[in-house]
């Protein structure tokens, strides 16, 4: 008898060519093709047949990982594990595949498109001229030779520390990991938050999120920036206290920002994201064309590795 296989992201599962890549190597496999956003009872139901699931976004907590007694494997579509309990599937003998960094360059590239949009003040200008509401020439500034604040220096931190690398820009950067050869080798500068918060024209966040991240930027940091500072997020919605950005926008406390995250998914705040100095998009960081392939095969492979080698 053949595995099952359920898959629960939605990308996954609208992306042709992957759903025909797995299928080549588990013909009993079920997708779901109705973008359904599962409740724990949902995800219990859907699971309880499976052998193997591979998940994006999904919560796969305690609680309903304790109803799946089969599963025995959980493949990660994407990088973030915030949504999973590693300590249960530790403990309950429930492997789990994840491969860092597969979507960087798409998440760096999207971080980068923010930088250069808010600076240039693209997203701002644009909005207004397409509903006929300004003619306005104020076209912001030149990224090239800013100061730039990088919080969180992984794959996809690093990865746009590459980026930016022809536009000159000064480089300050912050890990709880000790990295200070690359630091040197690749011209960054080590820096405490505080210092970071206080004199980055951009500040950007590269961090998964967990209790020490929870809200890492709030109303006393995002206080600490400067007037014409942006902040770009593109790594989890909760790592920024969404109510104190509103806040600061609102009150020009900051220039704007720029983010693809947020609290909840999708956002209902709707006064939030019309605010014109934000620029938002629907989670799509490590959704090119190109990331999304890499983190299905990604998953599939460590499928294969469970359950064939």
């Amino acid at each position: 008898m053949s595995e099952i296989i359920k898959v629960l992201s939605p990308s996954f599962s609208k992306f042709e060519v992957l759903r025909r890549e797995l299928e080549g190597k588990f013909p009993n496999v079920e997708f779901n093709l109705e973008g359904v956003s599962y409740s724990d009872q949902e995800l219990v139901d859907y699971l309880k047949d499976a052998d193997g699931a591979i998940v994006g976004l999904e919560n796969m907590s305690k609680t309903v990982l304790s109803n799946l007694p089969k599963l025995k494997i959980i493949s990660k579509y994407g990088v973030g594990l915030d949504g999973v309990d590693i300590d249960y599937c530790s403990n309950n003998n429930i492997k789990l595949g994840w491969t860092g960094g597969v979507n960087k360059r798409s998440a760096a590239e999207l971080t980068l498109c923010y930088m250069i949009g808010l600076s240039r003040n693209v997203f701002n200008t644009s909005y207004k001229l397409k509903i006929g509401n300004m003619w306005n020439k104020d076209g912001g500034f030149e990224l090239t030779g800013k100061t730039v604040g990088i919080i969180g220096v992984g794959h996809v931190g690093k990865d746009l520390a590459k980026l930016l690398s022809p536009f000159h820009c000064k480089i300050l950067v912050n890990d709880i990991i000790e990295q200070d050869q690359y630091y040197l080798e690749n011209g960054l500068e080590k820096s405490e938050k505080d210092r970071i918060f206080r004199e980055s024209d951009i500040v950007t966040l590269h961090v998964p999120y967990t209790k020490d991240t929870h809200h890492m930027v709030n109303s006393d940091t995002l206080g600490k920036m400067k007037k014409t500072a942006f902040l770009v997020n593109a790594s989890r919605g909760m790592v920024v206290d969404q109510k104190a950005l509103k806040f600061a926008l609102e009150k020009k406390l900051i220039a704007g920002a720029g983010i693809d995250v947020y609290e909840n998914e999708p956002p209902k705040d709707i006064d939030f994201i019309s605010l014109e100095n934000l620029a938002c998009s629907p989670h799509i960081g490590g959704n090119s064309k190109e990331g999304v392939l890499g983190m299905g095969r990604s998953a599939i492979g460590h499928l294969e590795d469970f359950f064939f080698s």
